[in-house]
């Protein structure tokens, strides 16, 4: 697994931001938007945020003096190929398993 990978993954590895790309899925928001969900600081907030941008699953534009976080759907392509392979795994499996009960019942 490369290293940005590895950001990915550890971006979802926390129950917080993963509910915060579930809001980020519906609309963009500012830290302050995104802060007012949760108890706890905004700095921690932001530190949420940096985590889930540096695993490259939102991207921050600069909108005057605010911050805007969106959700970049391209970013989770790691996710995807990973579930992929186990995807193709588990039907491969499944498969040889069919092939082997259908030569048991002849």
């Amino acid at each position: 697994m490369s290293a940005p990978d590895q950001l990915t993954f550890r971006a979802l590895a926390d129950p917080t931001r993963r509910d915060i790309l579930k809001m980020l899925a519906t609309q963009d928001m500012t830290i302050a938007d995104v802060s007012g969900h949760f108890d706890m600081t905004r700095a921690a907030v932001k530190k949420h945020l940096t985590v889930l941008s540096d695993g490259g699953l939102i991207t921050v534009r600069p909108r005057g003096r605010e911050r805007i976080n969106s959700i970049n759907t391209q970013g989770f392509a790691p996710v995807l190929n990973w579930f992929e392979y186990f995807d193709s795994f588990w039907d491969d499996r499944l498969s040889a398993l069919k092939s082997a009960i259908e030569k048991e019942k002849k």
